[in-house]
């Protein structure tokens, strides 16, 4: 498979307009800022894809559904080429990476196939920032240290890997000296970070130098926890240090003891909730993302059912559900008693109707009180309300804070508002 490097030198003339169309999770967005950070140092014109001479997708193959929508943006640009709109494609990202052979044959259109790009140790990664400018992704790892059996990750993405603490250090130092206000800390599992550059679980420390260097920077957000990694450490410099969100995405996938142990979770049902326990104690505002998965081999009515009573017991704050999908060359692949996709579908059904109300409950207790929220954007067509997120809210996933101000207010702008609505997922209120 061509790499990026290879791709340029062979394929792409100098000064030609690139553009790139990103699929997938946040993770995926920061290999296309370091595509285009490469590209555009080679001397290439960065514009937007409809302008592009030459397109690059960045595809993403972590489930079915996500292969399908990558499938289909290829197809689509296929489509563009032939009609003489744009020159070139290119495929990148996780679906090439795993696919790239097959690929290649079933699209002769499609001019190269260059997987994923390497995550650089030690030195800063150069890119072109595709986020605006007051909020940024760092990635502090690639790939994951556990090895679930539901999850074909570690195949595509190879051995885990840290960067140097130093390394992150001086990109987030960058950051903040571009004014950049919130930094979104990410990896398939950033509470590995460290395990195989230091051979021990390094966040904590890693939280710690970058809370004592940055000035702008007032909010720090961590992504991606597995809950097995997650130290008493970590949660005690979370619950103490203000520039630290006190939310955190930690996917629990399941709670039956036999699922978990199963789908090699390395964690057992009491660890899980004693874990949970510990979090809330220390922060006892803060906000738990998970995640959950219906229908993983072997999953009976009496483990779903413990599923949906953990959940209503635990009422996590935000949580998203996800129907499993069969992984080519995973463990749980070949597992015996594969649950019908009905079944699948009924069960995410049930648990998502039950977090509803959760979440609904959860929402009207914020009506009274003042929160912090960083503005996103002026909202369409209005003269006095923006659009914003609260330290609860990370960016593209969760819910947005509406804003009257008869102040102007500018994207990056810090505002203390007082909640005076709240729907199921977004909250309303007036600034102070």
């Amino acid at each position: 498979m061509k790499t990026t490097v290879d791709f340029e030198k062979e394929r792409l003339s100098a000064g030609q307009k690139v553009g790139v169309i990103n699929l997938g999770c946040a993770r995926n967005l920061v290999d296309a800022q370091m595509m285009l950070g490469r590209l555009k140092k080679n001397g290439h014109r960065i514009v937007q894809a409809e302008e592009a001479q030459t397109v690059i997708v960045n595809t993403c193959s972590f489930i079915e559904e996500s292969r399908k929508e990558s499938i289909d943006t290829i197809l689509d640009l296929i489509e563009l080429k032939k009609k003489g709109k744009i020159k070139k494609v290119i495929v990148a990202g996780c679906l090439a990476q795993r696919y790239g052979k097959d690929l290649a044959q079933e699209f002769p259109d499609v001019d190269a196939f260059v997987g994923t790009p390497t995550l650089d140790r030690d030195n800063m990664p150069q890119q072109l920032q595709l986020t605006p400018r007051h909020f940024a992704y760092v990635k502090i790892c690639e790939s994951c240290f556990n090895a679930c059996s539901f999850c074909a990750i570690p195949k595509i993405k190879g051995k885990f890997i840290s960067r140097t603490i130093e390394s992150i250090v001086r990109e987030v130092k960058e950051l903040d000296a571009q004014g950049v206000k919130e930094i979104n800390i990410i990896g398939q599992d950033i509470t590995a970070y460290g395990m195989d550059l230091y051979r021990q679980k390094s966040l904590a420390r890693l939280l710690k130098e970058l809370v004592r260097v940055t000035q702008n920077i007032e909010w720090i957000r961590l992504l991606y926890a597995f809950p097995s990694h997650v130290t008493d450490e970590l949660i005690e410099v979370m619950a103490r240090e203000p520039k630290i969100c006190k939310y955190i995405d930690m996917p629990l996938q399941h709670i039956s003891d036999h699922i978990l142990k199963e789908q090699n979770r390395n964690i057992t049902t009491q660890q899980t909730i004693e874990l949970i326990q510990k979090i809330r104690r220390a922060m006892p505002r803060g906000f738990v993302r998970t995640t959950f998965i219906t229908g993983l081999p072997g999953e009976t009515p009496e483990d779903f059912e413990q599923m949906r009573a953990f959940v209503r017991e635990f009422r996590f704050e935000r949580v998203g559900v996800f129907v499993y999908s069969k992984e080519e060359g995973t463990l749980a692949a070949k597992m015996q008693k594969q649950v019908p996709e009905k079944t699948k579908k009924a069960r995410l059904d049930m648990l998502m109707r039950d977090q509803q109300a959760i979440s609904t409950d959860i929402q009207r207790s914020f009506v009274g009180r003042t929160l912090k929220v960083l503005i996103e954007e002026k909202e369409k067509d209005s003269v006095d309300t923006y659009i914003g997120r609260s330290e609860y809210d990370a960016p593209d996933v969760d819910g947005v804070v509406y804003v009257r101000s008869k102040s102007p207010l500018k994207a990056g702008d810090f505002a203390l508002v007082l909640i005076t609505d709240a729907y199921e997922y977004d909250l309303a209120g007036t600034t102070q």
